[in-house]
């Protein structure tokens, strides 16, 4: 069975307790069922060269600071997916690796998404030695999974900028309102050159995107669409003047 591609704005790793944008990941999980796993790029993995995790029991990375025990203590322990590491393997000559697990890019989404853990889950990591371009060039090499019943999503954020983020929350900054509706009409247009030169795609992007990061995860699941599928908005805010929450589904 086909399944869909997926990008999960994830925010703040406090999102993995709850609320609105986790009832939003919720949404997506039942709508999807399960599929036979997921091949997810997260923000927080970036490497020189492309690894994929191969274990089959990955740990669960609390890979930030500064937050209750509550969060350090959550456990996500979703079984990997040997089998699936290979595949990705062949398809995008990743180096099978052992040193990594899931970070909160992924677990603290996938949670909610798959609250039983039971999906399993490998994590494709960002090779800092590309360009945007060849980024989404090779997640197009994945297509093939969807038709094996795995869903290929992404985590981070369409605007990201720390540095602006108002901790008190408010109206979004209109340069983060822009990008971010900019990145979701190149996504129905299908404009995929728009979006990886996404510094033309806004007035002051570089705003939106100081660091590419959080950005680049969108790539892979842009890169997943065929001709005439359908995309679809969920949990569309800006929290805090400048973090999008927003996450997109195509198929």
């Amino acid at each position: 069975m086909r399944q869909p591609a997926v990008f999960f704005g994830h925010g703040s790793p406090m999102n993995a307790l709850g609320g609105p944008y986790a009832e939003g990941w919720r949404a997506v999980g039942e709508a999807i069922g399960k599929p036979k796993g997921v091949v997810m790029v997260s923000a927080h993995w970036e490497t020189r060269g492309l690894g994929v995790t191969a274990q089959p029991h990955p740990e669960t990375i609390h890979d930030f600071g500064n937050f209750g025990p509550e969060l350090h203590a959550m456990q996500y322990p979703a079984p990997g997916s040997p089998e699936l590491a290979r595949r990705v393997a062949k398809l995008v000559a990743a180096q099978p690796v052992e040193m990594w697990g899931l970070d909160h890019g992924t677990w603290s989404v996938l949670v909610h998404v798959w609250p039983d853990a039971d999906v399993p889950v490998v994590q494709l990591s960002l090779n800092r030695e590309l360009t945007a371009r060849q980024h989404y060039e090779l997640a197009k090499r994945l297509r093939p999974l969807r038709d094996e019943s795995y869903v290929i999503a992404g985590s981070g954020d369409f605007v990201h900028n720390l540095r602006t983020w108002k901790r008190d929350g408010g109206d979004a900054y209109p340069w983060a309102t822009s990008f971010n509706e900019a990145v979701k009409s190149a996504f129905e247009r299908g404009d995929h050159d728009a979006l990886i030169d996404w510094v033309d795609l806004a007035e002051d992007a570089q705003l939106s995107v100081p660091t590419d990061e959080h950005y680049l995860p969108l790539l892979y699941v842009a890169a997943q669409a065929e001709e005439g599928e359908p995309v679809a908005f969920f949990n569309d805010v800006i929290e805090g003047g400048s973090i999008s929450m927003t996450g997109v589904r195509i198929g």
